[in-house]
């Protein structure tokens, strides 16, 4: 359980209690990273390598994008370690990097839908 995640125990009315908040590197980490959240080309590139390992072909073809217009923003993903790729042969395959980018995305969409 995170700090976010605990509940917080009952304060008097008039007592103050100290929030801990993290170090300033860590909360510009993550302002970064919401930042790479709010391109919505972005966006829809982890959405189609959601449940998919693609090239970038076949993340152009599903986005409606040029492959120029998906590289670079396929550079942008690897850069935040949200996406990661594999080589096979000449052709470079795009993967989601781990399961904690499709909980984002998961969590994203629940909270829209609210």
């Amino acid at each position: 359980m995170t700090g976010l995640e605990q509940a917080a125990p009952a304060v008097p009315e008039n007592e103050h209690q100290p929030v801990e908040m993290p170090d300033d590197e860590v909360l510009y980490e993550l302002a970064d990273l919401f930042r790479v959240f709010g391109d919505s080309t972005r966006i829809k590139i982890l959405y189609a390598l959601h449940d998919n390992e693609l090239c970038v072909q076949d993340i152009a073809s599903a986005v409606q994008l040029s492959q120029s217009a998906v590289s670079h923003q396929l550079r942008v993903l690897k850069d935040s370690k949200l996406v990661r790729f594999r080589r096979e042969g000449k052709t470079v395959f795009y993967a989601l990097d781990d399961d904690h980018v499709r909980s984002i995305l998961s969590m994203g969409m629940d909270h829209i839908e609210e």
